[in-house]
């Protein structure tokens, strides 16, 4: 009897609940530094949301740990709402990558939307002697562990998406872990550390400006924003692929009609013509029909490569 009763009166609540949401800010946690190839996104996404609901939506970086230290804040803040998490391939990584984390990477979140993706770019600085990618591996397999590459930290999408090209192009190359895409970003300029494989979208300008030159992107196609730049596949290392991507989560308990208010808007925010515009000219590829059930596959699909590619590689956090 109690059973029913409580069964009803949350069945009461609840819609309350959603009516009345958000009744204050909301906060999306970005666990990368300012800057990085999500960070962009995060903040259109935030600021067109605020609009929608009326609410202000502010982004808060908390990076470290291969985005394992935001993570886990929201995956144990109040399941309300008002906390929630910008997820990225980052943390389909770190899911096996980090072996001993106190919260689950995927089944401690609900499923709101997948945002946006978009291929990564193979750069090197201009001074760097190798103009292709034929040319790079070559040069490596001659210097095995000589070249050095940067990366936004241990377990990031940078690092995977180096270390899954290095073990299928059978070179070796040493990896040189920075606190973020914008310390990595600043050294392959200055010709500190000559490679990297970020985001395409934070790296177009540098490109067409000739202070980095693209040998490859990664994605399955050519992306728009770089046409004549061969993808990895095309270049010499066949069946390479891999995406920045990102999404957006809950904690897991959070009440059904909250998420669902969340992805409504959320998915409005992705097909209004300032974010499909914002989109398009960062090289992303905008998700605005993506459904939970979607993006939980979709996730949990990259879970799954990722692992694969981690035991393949050996590669670990240093």
């Amino acid at each position: 009897m109690f059973l029913l009763r409580l069964l009803a009166l949350l069945a009461l609540v609840f819609p309350v609940a959603a009516q009345d949401y958000p009744s204050r800010p909301i906060k999306i946690v970005v666990p990368f530094s300012p800057g990085g190839a999500v960070d962009g996104p995060a903040r259109m996404v935030a600021n067109e949301l605020g609009k929608r609901l009326n609410q202000g939506v502010v982004v808060e970086n908390r990076p470290g740990a291969g985005a394992t230290i935001g993570s886990e804040a929201v995956a144990k803040a109040p399941a309300d709402g008002y906390t929630l998490l910008l997820a990225s391939q980052t943390n389909a990584i770190s899911a096996t990558l980090y072996s001993k984390l106190n919260f689950q990477p995927i089944d401690d979140f609900a499923p709101i939307s997948l945002i946006a993706r978009e291929p990564g770019v193979l750069v090197v600085h201009p001074s760097f002697p190798a103009q292709s990618v034929a040319e790079l591996i070559a040069l490596a397999k001659a210097k095995p562990g000589e070249i050095h590459y940067a990366s936004s930290g241990n377990g990031s999408g940078q690092h995977l998406f180096m270390a899954q090209f290095a073990s299928m192009a059978g070179i070796k190359l040493t990896h040189v872990p920075y606190k973020g895409s914008g310390q990595a970003t600043t050294d392959v300029l200055g010709g500190i550390v000559p490679i990297s494989m970020p985001g395409l979208a934070a790296m177009v300008g540098h490109i067409k400006a000739g202070k980095l030159r693209a040998l490859a992107t990664t994605g399955s196609k050519r992306s728009a924003a770089l046409p004549d730049v061969p993808t990895l596949a095309e270049a010499g290392v066949p069946g390479y692929e891999a995406y920045v991507w990102s999404g957006l989560l809950a904690p897991k308990a959070t009440p059904a009609p909250v998420l669902e208010r969340l992805r409504k808007e959320t998915a409005a925010v992705l097909a209004s013509p300032e974010v499909k515009n914002y989109m398009a000219q960062n090289a992303m590829e905008a998700y605005a029909d993506s459904t939970p059930a979607q993006f939980d596959a979709y996730f949990r699909e990259e879970y799954q490569r990722w692992a694969k590619i981690i035991k393949e590689t050996g590669a670990k956090v240093e």
